[in-house]
């Protein structure tokens, strides 16, 4: 299940790239858009609007597939995949955590992180990030995931910034090899 960041909706490229990936190899996806996007609003809902969002959608598509939830991989872009690591921290069940430009902190504050949660994550985790991404740098973001007990693999993109332009197939590749188990810890692409 994938989710986008705050500006985007379902249909964000790299969302679409990975769908494109995962589909023919007869793997599920379903892109989601939050309770805002749906309501034609642009400002996000608060933390618990989108979480309870995360919830209830991961439920929804176990409940289509005639699975559990822990069965399912989650995440997304941004804003969305962080809801997600949020809702697997507090207790939703999942088989892996997808997450694409970890936003660690908003752009020049480091200080403002975003990982109270991470001790709560247990599955195997993917952070795909370029090495020019203004929410966190690679040694920000390695070391603050030291903070996750669940395995963490890391894959850089070179020069990549936190949008990921025009590496929506290279995010795509990375994430098919990871879910299918083609890709090692702190890879480099």
């Amino acid at each position: 299940m994938l989710t986008p960041g705050a500006g985007a909706g379902r249909d964000h490229p790299t969302l679409v790239a990975i769908d494109d990936a995962l589909g023919p190899e007869g793997i599920t996806v379903a892109r989601i858009d939050f309770p805002y996007r749906l309501a034609g609003r642009r400002a996000p809902d608060r933390a618990p609007v989108l979480i309870a969002a995360v919830v209830d959608a991961a439920n929804a598509l176990a409940d289509k597939l005639d699975v559990t939830t822990d069965q399912l991989a989650l995440g997304g872009r941004s804003m969305g995949g962080r809801m997600c690591s949020m809702a697997v921290a507090a207790g939703l069940e999942a088989a892996a955590l997808v997450l694409i430009s970890y936003p660690l902190h908003p752009p020049s504050r480091p200080e403002k992180l975003r990982t109270e949660h991470f001790g709560g994550i247990t599955v195997p985790s993917l952070f795909v990030s370029g090495t020019r991404d203004s929410f966190a740098t690679p040694d920000e973001l390695e070391a603050a995931t030291q903070g996750i007990p669940g395995p963490v693999t890391h894959v850089w993109l070179e020069g990549g910034d936190h949008g990921l332009r025009r590496k929506d197939d290279t995010v795509a590749s990375v994430v098919y090899d990871w879910l299918t188990g083609g890709v090692s810890s702190a890879e480099n692409k």
